[in-house]
């Protein structure tokens, strides 16, 4: 089978090599699953760097999430058993993990619906307990993550605010459904937050990034409101100040959504079930900004890492027939 693989630990143009590699064999609990789609993650360029929390041994094959078909014919969601990722024909993974593809979704946009939608589901619901009413202030909103963000965010009944960088990022924030898209190249989050809420702020910050965004967010959070650490795809880990959290009392809630997998299950399917019913209303759909062939799958990854991609880009290997 063709797959993607990394040698040596860099910049994902530089380190993904096309490869022609033997099929993974499948483990006690595991299944063969041939791959339709393989939607790229910003842990993805992670791995490649061999940054990730999760450093499988050279060489491997990233691609963290997929839509693939087993033998027996089933559509499936599926998280790739390291280091046999997504980028590849064929990938194993945990047969109890598997989840079924909505019906409502193509294989693209079903593989872009598993992490990134739990991530936001489980932090805005589990996490932060947005309740309908609130304002949510979502950072990357026109990113893979920061969409998925805005999209649940609706359809849990906040308003939503996004920041972008960029009037293209703008545009795609604005059709997702923010009521406001604040572009933190030439307006002042900070400002524009305050005003579009009175002067109150953000109940909920649900942020991807880190940095200069997490510093922004805390100077415009409400009164009990809670920040979301999701990620930093910026590269800066903050240091939070929490005698600041302490004097505005606010909240700092982290999300590592890989350990509901293995802590607790049962909430993943159930979110599952939820995700799938809201797909079905069309009330989400995830953003599919390209679908690339296999051949294409390096360059696709580095501009995820670059920052430089609108909502989520999907590898279609040669079993992706849509």
């Amino acid at each position: 089978m063709q797959a993607w693989r990394v040698h040596r630990n860099g910049e994902p143009s530089e380190v993904m090599e096309l490869e022609q590699a033997d099929r993974p064999t499948p483990g006690e609990g595991q299944v063969l699953i041939a791959v339709r789609a393989a939607n790229i993650n910003f842990p993805d360029a992670l791995l490649c760097r061999g940054q990730y929390q999760v450093r499988p041994p050279l060489p491997f094959t990233p691609g963290v999430e997929i839509c693939g078909e087993t033998a027996d014919g089933r559509r499936v969601l599926a998280t790739p058993a390291l280091p046999h990722g997504g980028f590849a024909e064929y990938v194993v993974a945990d047969e109890a993990a598997l989840l079924p593809a909505p019906e409502a979704l193509d294989d693209a946009q079903a593989a872009a619906l598993h992490i990134g939608y739990q991530t936001g589901w489980f932090g805005l619901h589990r996490r932060a307990r947005l309740q309908a009413g609130e304002t949510l202030l979502v950072h990357a909103a026109a990113g893979g993550v920061g969409s998925a963000a805005v999209q649940l965010g609706k359809a849990a009944g906040a308003t939503v605010i996004g920041v972008v960088g960029g009037p293209e990022k703008a545009a795609v924030a604005r059709e997702l459904g923010c009521d406001l898209v604040i572009d933190r190249h030439g307006e002042d989050i900070v400002a524009a937050v305050k005003e579009a809420t009175g002067g109150r702020g953000a109940d909920v910050v649900y942020d991807p990034v880190g940095g200069e965004a997490y510093a922004k967010s805390v100077k415009c959070i409400a009164f009990e409101g809670r920040v979301v650490v999701v990620g930093f795809a910026s590269g800066a880990i903050p240091t939070p100040g929490l005698n600041h959290a302490l004097v505005k009392n606010y909240s700092i809630v982290g999300l590592h959504w890989g350990l509901y997998n293995t802590k607790d299950p049962a909430a993943v399917r159930a979110c599952h079930d939820e995700l799938t019913a809201l797909a079905a209303k069309g009330v989400v759909k995830p953003l599919i900004s390209e679908r690339v062939p296999m051949a294409d799958a390096a360059r696709a990854v580095q501009r995820v890492a670059d920052g430089t991609s609108t909502g989520r880009i999907v590898v279609l290997p040669s079993g992706g027939t849509r």
